[in-house]
């Protein structure tokens, strides 16, 4: 098919995907769509151990090495308010992230590769990854062993504040590290109207909240970055009583290895003693979440001369301090992730997020050269700068 032809069916794919979103580890009609569609292509489908996502290998004429293509295919549980004619129809549930977008681009790069099979000198693995919502799908990717044998791994992701023709490439540190939390603080209830029978709980939170935000602006260097955000609070069910236990939830984003340690060190330190000081006590749950996204340096500057080939504009992102799980390929092999202009009207994550279908084409285009010009480079690379460290946080 001409560029035009593709265009179009890149469009509709990303437009049935919109329509049809699923959640994280329930990707299963989504799966089917994809496989379906490489298929169509005769691109050879992978087995694999995972009930959902989808794994295949385009494999070169000529020998070389392999290059994996990733895009995430899950979606958030977040009700759609927009006016698109293709709008969800599942309720409760979204494509607020783009990764409707990244499987499309992913697809018609598949296409493009596929079309010049015997041109390859390697091999192309092509990850189409479910549940990078929840942080986890990377991993299970890994473990299932569909990184085994590849080289090298190439993503991006839309970036609705960057123009359509805009890419945002960066070598070392491009998203941070994420932890969760849930504090339990446990105290004891009583009648409003008799405060001193009681240890407050919603008090010692109060207090809690207020102390955690010092762990940043007093414990980490100003030239350093941290963030900690308490996002929920649950307590109490009457406007009388003082409730007797509380729960707060929150997450911890950092870039770097000391930082993300010490940050861990004090908010235990600092939520033990408050609610000590309160005569309470608090139960701390923490979950490791994926470690900083470290772009490989060569990699990076090998995708930059594929996107300048394609006249995209090359800029150099803020990092973000939004997490993504694509950082635990990062661990395993070298690789670079991108920053997609989209052209957006509300960022990731709102109900009312959207992305400007022209920049599909765009991000196809974008994979596939990237692609073979790893393939044509990879062996010019030095075995020193491919144990380049790509990233120390575990």
């Amino acid at each position: 098919m001409n560029q035009a032809e593709l265009e179009a069916f890149l469009i509709s794919i990303r437009r049935h995907l919109h329509q049809y979103p699923e959640l994280s580890k329930e990707e299963f009609e989504t799966t089917k769509s994809i496989t379906s569609w490489l298929q169509e292509k005769k691109i050879e489908i992978r087995p694999t151990t995972l009930k959902t996502g989808v794994f295949a290998d385009i494999k070169g004429d000529k020998p070389g090495p392999t290059i994996a293509v990733r895009a995430d295919i899950d979606a958030l549980p977040i009700e759609e308010k927009t006016d698109l004619s293709f709008a969800s129809k599942v309720k409760g549930v979204m494509h607020a992230c783009g990764h409707d977008f990244h499987t499309a681009a992913a697809i018609g790069a598949s296409y493009l590769l596929k079309d010049n099979q015997e041109k390859l000198k390697g091999n192309v693995r092509l990850l189409f990854q479910p549940a990078e919502e929840i942080g986890g799908g990377a991993e299970k990717v890994i473990n299932d062993g569909q990184l085994n044998g590849v080289d090298a791994v190439i993503g991006l992701h839309n970036k609705p504040d960057l123009p359509v023709g805009t890419i945002g490439l960066k070598q070392g540190p491009l998203m941070a590290a994420v932890d969760r939390f849930r504090v339990f603080i446990r105290g004891k209830g009583a009648h409003a109207a008799l405060p001193h029978n009681s240890q407050d709980p919603i008090a010692a939170t109060a207090q809690l909240i207020t102390s955690l935000q010092t762990i940043v602006s007093r414990n980490v260097s100003p030239l350093q970055s941290a963030v900690i955000s308490v996002t929920r609070i649950e307590g109490g069910s009457t406007w009388n009583v003082i409730p007797g236990d509380v729960t707060i939830e929150g997450t911890v984003r950092t870039f770097d290895v000391n930082v993300r340690s010490e940050v861990k060190q004090r908010f235990y330190t600092v939520t033990d003693h408050i609610t000590a000081a309160f005569s309470q006590k608090a139960e701390i749950q923490w979950f490791v979440g994926p470690p900083p996204l470290f772009n490989h340096s060569v990699i990076t500057e090998i995708t930059r001369t594929a996107a300048e080939r394609l006249s995209l504009e090359v800029v150099d992102p803020e990092p973000s301090t939004a997490g993504e799980d694509f950082a635990y390929y990062l661990q395993k092999i070298p690789g670079s992730f991108a920053f997609f202009g989209t052209s957006g009207n509300e960022d990731w994550h709102h109900p009312s997020f959207t992305v400007d279908e022209k920049a599909i084409l765009k991000a196809a285009y974008y994979l596939y050269e990237s692609t073979i010009e790893l393939l044509e480079q990879y062996s010019t690379i030095t075995e020193k700068q491919k144990s380049f460290p790509v990233c120390n946080l575990k």
